[in-house]
């Protein structure tokens, strides 16, 4: 159309229909951005996100509290143990001649204890001999005094000699010396006596310190005895297995892993801004990389971190420098899952997650100010490995007590038990 073509119509028409579009876009925004922004305030608002989560667990390691070499190894990587369960076996010879030699010693110390409550009635009979021996001495001394006076009294009248004289005044001088002896030896043999007293009074033989460090001795061998097999603490999965056949290990050194699966937890780590309204109980949403989106997690915030990730790092970011530049920081919050969707659809540690946090409810806190009231875990497996070992001390302490047939007739039946729990809690039967 040229310029002669256009009438005042079309020229109108043209500003009016673009009038009427930008009202349109502008209106389209307009919808578009208050729409945002009630999905904002009305969803959006009630719920923080993040991928940057991750499976956590407990990684039980296996280590030796003796050392020894090892004969056998009764699990391996990706194999399910239960709690209990005999996990590496170390070579018993050791620990059987520690034992020995702890009982030997026991017994050695038992006589010698037998021997200073034997020593009382001997030290006792000593010091009456020695009071015995001074009252002859006395006796003496008496008579050697009578004969000296009885002698003087006679001198006046010359019957008897000055040489007389001289030997009884002798005579009752060494009396006297007798005397003095004979009461030094009842003071040393008295001091004999109170020095053994002071070690056996108050106690027997089977409770005298001696005897009960000797037992402690024992107890410890015997430990050392039954902790030749290494048990699972943990019902879970082995993993990093680095013990070999033959190997010598000592004690400490790590030897495998065991991660109790049905017990993990998710670590996810939300920006500093994302944390204003999470509290302690509030519902989380997860989905695993593993499952996608087809499987959904449910859990609740079980607690806030105490510090971001970069002030427990091995080298903390030393932000007092010239070119500092802000980094956003992450705070990790720890999400307890329902062991039922656990069992369901295990997870593995270090696994990826997104989290989902409804924080609409906000009574509840952002650090416990409780201390926990149960364990948060334990195990009970090494609670009976000191079962027999009070046995074994009594049955020695009796046989060197000269009671061992009364005794070992009433702890047969005890030692029998605590062989059977040895061959039980050994590997293929063996005995420790």
């Amino acid at each position: 159309m040229t310029d002669a073509q256009k009438t005042p119509e079309t020229t109108a028409a043209r500003p009016a229909a673009r009038r009427k579009g930008l009202i349109a876009v502008a209106a389209a925004v307009v919808v578009g951005g208050l729409g945002w922004g009630a999905y904002e305030v009305l969803v959006a608002s009630h719920y923080e996100s993040t991928d940057n989560a991750y499976v956590q667990g407990n990684v039980v390691q296996i280590t030796p509290q003796v050392g020894g070499t090892v004969l056998a190894i009764g699990a391996d990587e990706t194999d399910f143990v239960k709690a209990g369960q005999p996990l590496v076996r170390l070579d018993p010879a050791d620990a059987a001649v520690g034992l020995a030699q702890a009982e030997a010693q026991l017994g050695q110390t038992v006589r010698q204890v037998r021997t200073l409550f034997a020593n009382n009635g001997a030290l006792a009979a000593q010091v009456q001999l020695r009071q015995a021996d001074v009252a002859r001495a006395e006796t003496e001394v008496q008579r050697a005094a009578d004969d000296l006076q009885r002698r003087q009294s006679l001198a006046g009248n010359g019957a008897v000699s000055r040489e007389e004289l001289n030997h009884a005044a002798s005579v009752l001088a060494n009396a006297r010396s007798a005397l003095a002896a004979a009461q030094a030896g009842v003071t040393a043999a008295r001091e004999q006596l109170a020095s053994n007293q002071a070690q056996t009074e108050g106690t027997s033989v089977e409770q005298h310190p001696a005897v009960q460090a000797a037992a402690g001795k024992v107890r410890e061998a015997w430990l050392a005895s039954q902790r030749g097999a290494l048990p699972a603490p943990v019902d879970g999965y082995v993993a990093k297995r680095t013990v070999q056949l033959g190997q010598r290990v000592a004690p400490g050194t790590p030897l495998m892993s065991v991660v109790p699966l049905q017990q993990v937890w998710v670590d996810a780590n939300f920006k500093e801004v994302q944390l204003r309204k999470i509290r302690i109980g509030q519902p989380v949403t997860l989905a695993a990389d593993v499952y996608g989106k087809s499987v959904t997690y449910h859990g609740k915030v079980a607690g806030l971190g105490v510090g971001t990730g970069a002030a427990f790092a091995l080298l903390p970011a030393q932000n007092a420098t010239g070119n500092w530049i802000k980094v956003v920081q992450r705070v990790p919050v720890r999400v307890a899952l329902d062991a039922g969707e656990l069992q369901a659809n295990p997870l593995r540690v270090g696994l990826s997650m997104v989290a989902t946090v409804d924080v609409t409810q906000q009574d509840g806190k952002t650090l416990a100010d409780a201390p926990r009231q149960a364990p948060a875990v334990q195990t009970a497996v090494f609670g009976g490995q000191d079962a027999g070992a009070d046995d074994e001390v009594r049955k020695v302490i009796a046989a060197h007590l000269g009671r061992a047939p009364a005794v070992a007739r009433a702890a047969a039946p005890a030692a029998a038990g605590a062989a059977s729990t040895r061959i039980a809690q050994s590997p293929a039967g063996g005995v420790h």
